[in-house]
């Protein structure tokens, strides 16, 4: 099982209390993360990715084991410890302001 943990306005959209644990067949990536868990909240989708580009929306960073994961490639394994479930992959809202 992969946990993800989402930001408290899209914990309120997908309607769940803390984190989500998927099934991901096949190998762990953010991509396929992400495929699972649009497939399970139909409502997250479009808010973490663009519909059509499927690029990450400029505000949401990705996060696992302590390293920003936002820039790598979608289809880059995610680290082991995410596959395994002992650490969560963590979609964090950005903060913009001066």
């Amino acid at each position: 099982m992969i946990r993800v943990i989402l930001p408290p306005h899209l914990r309120t959209l997908a309607q769940v209390g803390g984190d989500v644990e998927l099934e991901v067949s096949g190998q762990v990536t953010q991509r396929s993360v992400l495929d699972a868990l649009e497939a399970r909240y139909p409502m997250l989708r479009g808010t973490i990715r663009d519909h059509v580009t499927q690029q990450r929306r400029p505000f949401l960073r990705f996060f696992a084991c302590e390293e920003d994961l936002s820039h790598e490639s979608p289809d880059a394994p995610l680290p082991d410890s995410v596959a395994s479930g002992k650490e969560p992959l963590i979609i964090l809202g950005a903060i913009a302001g001066g």
